[in-house]
């Protein structure tokens, strides 16, 4: 129902049209207030690039993150990532993630990431307190924020912003009548746009999701995904028809689809009740941090990679290189 609102195919939209005024008007004062320097904004010792969205919903925004990380790392610079931790509830802010943080701290999308890359990661509804607490660590070249385009209590060096290239922006309302956080003019402030999917347009950095092969959340083990058969595939993330398509085109033997909302916790019973004897469960990555401790030996999950093309992808390295020095 809330894909058919906001693409506008559901005149409900106009209903919440009030709201997403009220929402429009709030957001705008907020951001103005930081502009006209009558709300302080941190400016960190070391650059920080943000990597977020205009739209509510997954954009495919931590895949581009952890692309982003790992080429950083490997032209040599010590990146370090904060994000505000949706969906974790930690005992205390910031939160610095080590191997035995939990998704129920953290949430979902840091201990992915850094799981993926291994750079250091820290938590905080204040941006600001979480690169502080890396810095106190050790020494970054760069910190990216998961997110946080719309957070403007940290001055940033460098903007980009990840778009859903098939859902686009909708109706182009302001939430809730619509999915914008920002209204698309935004677009011409930030320093570079990644289409994910869909078709980029004039002046878009193209990007798609590649899977990889499947690894058992259990044990590890690594198999081409075509391999698993009487697949029941789940998705909690903000988008899950994106993960069942991908599946589809790559000709998995899927027997049925279970979505979930996105940061959702499970329990073993809960996802042990989704398949019958002989089938296997299939998820995303996102999804797999978060039941690794209770995994069943027939559960699998299926990453996936941002693949951009190499000339636009070196010239976005090298435009946010210029900001690093």
């Amino acid at each position: 129902m809330i894909d058919r609102i906001w693409s506008g195919s559901s005149p409900i939209y106009l209903l919440l049209l009030p709201l997403s005024w009220l929402y429009g008007l709030v957001s705008g004062v907020i951001r103005l207030s930081y502009r006209m320097g009558w709300r302080k904004s941190w400016r960190a010792p070391v650059p920080i690039v943000v990597v977020g969205n205009l739209t509510a919903g997954g954009n495919g925004k931590t895949p581009m993150v952890i692309w982003l990380v790992e080429h950083l790392q490997q032209r040599g610079y010590r990146v370090g990532v904060v994000s505000r931790g949706y969906g974790g509830k930690s005992a205390v802010y910031p939160l610095v993630l080590n191997a035995q943080t939990t998704t129920q701290q953290a949430g979902d999308e840091p201990v992915l990431i850094y799981q993926r890359t291994g750079a250091p990661v820290a938590i905080s509804p204040k941006r600001a307190e979480a690169v502080q607490a890396l810095l106190q660590q050790g020494a970054l070249d760069v910190v990216i924020t998961d997110d946080g385009l719309q957070h403007y209590a940290l001055q940033r060096d460098f903007e980009l912003v990840v778009i859903d290239g098939v859902r686009r922006f909708g109706n182009g309302w302001w939430l809730p009548a619509g999915p914008m956080r920002e209204r698309a003019a935004r677009l011409n402030t930030v320093d570079a746009c990644v289409a994910n999917g869909g078709v980029a347009q004039p002046g878009e950095i193209a990007m798609k999701l590649q899977a990889q092969d499947a690894v058992n959340v259990a044990s590890g083990e690594r198999s081409p995904v075509t391999e698993l058969s009487h697949v029941v595939a789940m998705a909690g993330i903000g988008h899950p028809p994106r993960f069942f398509a991908t599946l589809e085109k790559l000709d998995v033997d899927v027997e049925g689809e279970v979505p979930f909302a996105d940061h959702q916790d499970y329990t073993h019973a809960q996802l042990a009740a989704l398949t019958k004897k002989g089938q296997t469960l299939l998820m995303t990555e996102k999804d797999a941090v978060k039941c690794r401790a209770f995994a069943q030996p027939d559960w699998w999950y299926l990453p996936v990679d941002a693949v951009l093309p190499a000339d636009q992808a070196e010239r976005l390295l090298q435009d946010i290189e210029k900001r690093l020095k």
